[in-house]
């Protein structure tokens, strides 16, 4: 997977001219080294079947033919020791949530400076998370960092409703969908998602997936 300290990594994008740029600037980093690109999933998968094996793949969420969110799942099942970092334009908490749910290791936007580039790729070469959106920080670290979840006392406190808006909002849902959903109003959604927000002391919706993952209320 490396090799005198130095981390393989897969490239993936359909932009050549971006990907060509992200390979040269990578490559000048000391402590990695592009063996392949690829401008799709399935071509990640002729990757790993054909060349060194990476450390790390950091690629596009949006791809012809199979995209991040396909390829980041079937890498899950099929290479989940190989760790992945998404490159998108996309920064929403559904987004984000999806990719947790898919066990990504960073999701970094494409218009972040080469040092944070480098920055996110030695903390997910380490076995860390790494994200840039602002709006959570680092704060998937935690599923990293905690490993005992909150006990069935503490998950007491919550009721069935609010378990089954959490379960709701680890979704793909929108909040109008989750109202349907619950045979609420869009407003009456607001209202619980706003006393979690204070109960669970967390601040987006983001928080709230992570606050259901650690305590086991959902199990990806």
């Amino acid at each position: 997977m490396n090799s005198n300290n130095t981390f393989n990594i897969i490239l993936a994008d359909d932009h050549i001219l971006l990907r060509d740029a992200l390979a040269n600037l990578i490559n000048s980093f000391d402590e990695f080294r592009v063996v392949a690109v690829a401008g799709n999933g399935e071509e990640v998968k002729q990757a790993l079947g054909s060349g060194p094996r990476p450390a790390i793949i950091l690629m596009d969420l949006s791809m012809p033919v199979l995209d991040g969110f396909e390829t980041a799942r079937w890498l899950q099942m099929h290479h989940p020791d190989i760790r992945v970092l998404i490159l998108t334009m996309y920064d929403s908490e559904i987004t984000l949530i999806r990719l947790l749910r898919l066990g990504v290791n960073g999701f970094l936007k494409k218009d972040i400076h080469p040092a944070e580039l480098r920055s996110a790729l030695i903390a997910v070469a380490a076995g860390e998370y790494y994200y840039s959106n602002r709006t959570t920080g680092k704060i998937a670290s935690l599923l990293r960092n905690s490993d005992e979840k909150r006990s069935p006392l503490e998950n007491a406190t919550l009721n069935d409703v609010e378990i089954q808006f959490l379960r709701l909002a680890c979704s793909d849902l929108t909040y109008k969908e989750i109202a349907h959903e619950m045979k609420m109003t869009p407003r009456n959604i607001d209202s619980y998602r706003d006393a979690l927000f204070d109960k669970l002391d967390v601040k987006s919706r983001v928080g709230l997936a992570i606050y259901a993952i650690k305590s086991g209320i959902v199990n990806f």
